[in-house]
């Protein structure tokens, strides 16, 4: 279910303030938050930071597509490393090593007369 609009988007309020004195000081450095449920505001564009996904920081430059999203969407938490079945399937059909010896070839077919 989405927010009523006339409460407005959700913004922590230090997450403002982080921003804002950002934006005054001039410098371009990460800003780290750990707020993923906050929504990302037009005051935040061209601004760098760092979303928390439960391991490390994941930096995040806003840019004008990513208004009305949440930081959360741009922040990965599970990484995906593909089903095991395929990696046995795929370890089953190649070569034991690459400078092996080859397998031995299957012996030919009797000759039928």
């Amino acid at each position: 279910m989405t927010r009523s609009v006339w409460k407005g988007p959700f913004v922590d309020g230090y997450l403002l303030r982080k921003a804002e004195a950002a934006r005054s000081s001039g410098r371009h450095e990460i800003i780290k938050i750990w707020s993923r449920r906050s929504t990302i505001l037009p005051q935040f564009v061209g601004l760098n930071f760092g979303v928390y996904n439960g391991q490390k920081h994941i930096p995040v430059m806003v840019n004008e597509e990513m208004v009305g999203h949440k930081f959360g969407e741009f922040a990965p938490t599970r990484m995906f490393y593909g089903h095991s079945s395929d990696r046995k399937a795929k370890r089953a059909g190649a070569p034991a090593a690459p400078g092996a010896a080859p397998a031995p070839a299957a012996p030919a077919a009797p000759a039928a007369s």
